[in-house]
């Protein structure tokens, strides 16, 4: 196997930890614990479906693959819980040293490519990007919401923090934020699973 093709192919062996990164967030139906390659699968395909409400005209397949390696990182890093303010602290440094390590497994053309999609993605700083984001925040509410709002209850989570979060989901799609993410918070304030 020549020099490249094992690089390649030692970097997508690596990935497939990511299947063992578990989330906070539980599939539906009050299933186990997600883990990042559920949720970036699911993100990607959601990023199909839904990219007609995306604020800004999007790559299509430039948006997927963001999807698809945004969490790549935390096979070292670890998941971040969306509301746990001394693991955010420090999620950006431990991110950047294992984007250096994992993307770096690849020949440099690609460890340059998926690496600055990464930093993309980090920085909103594309129409992919956000609407990448917007995905981002939108599939663990659905599923939170599929789930009785169980998983904002168990955390103790207010309606601050959340719209903290989720206001951003705007940045990408105004009518995501208006028709889903809204009016999910509202109900959940409501029914006592989010605090108010």
């Amino acid at each position: 196997m020549d020099e490249r093709l094992a690089k390649q192919m030692a970097f997508a062996l690596e990935i497939d930890k990511e299947k063992g990164v578990f989330r906070q967030t539980h599939l539906s139906g009050h299933g186990r614990n997600e883990n990042d390659a559920e949720h970036a699968w699911h993100m990607a395909i959601m990023c199909y479906l839904l990219r007609e409400y995306a604020n800004e005209p999007i790559d299509l397949g430039r948006t997927m693959l963001m999807c698809l390696i945004h969490d790549v990182v935390e096979i070292d890093a670890g998941d971040t819980y969306a509301y746990d303010a001394e693991g955010l602290a420090t999620q950006a440094a431990r991110e950047e040293a294992a984007k250096q390590r994992i993307f770096g497994m690849l020949p440099d053309d690609q460890a340059a490519e998926l690496a600055g999609l990464f930093d993309e993605f980090e920085a909103w700083s594309s129409p992919e990007a956000r609407f990448a984001h917007a995905m981002d925040n939108v599939q663990p509410l659905m599923l939170n919401v599929s789930n009785g709002g169980g998983d904002w209850a168990e955390h103790g989570v207010s309606a601050e923090q959340v719209y903290g979060r989720q206001r951003k989901t705007a940045i990408g799609s105004q009518v995501l934020f208006d028709q889903v993410v809204d009016p999910a918070i509202k109900r959940h304030v409501d029914l006592g699973m989010i605090r108010p």
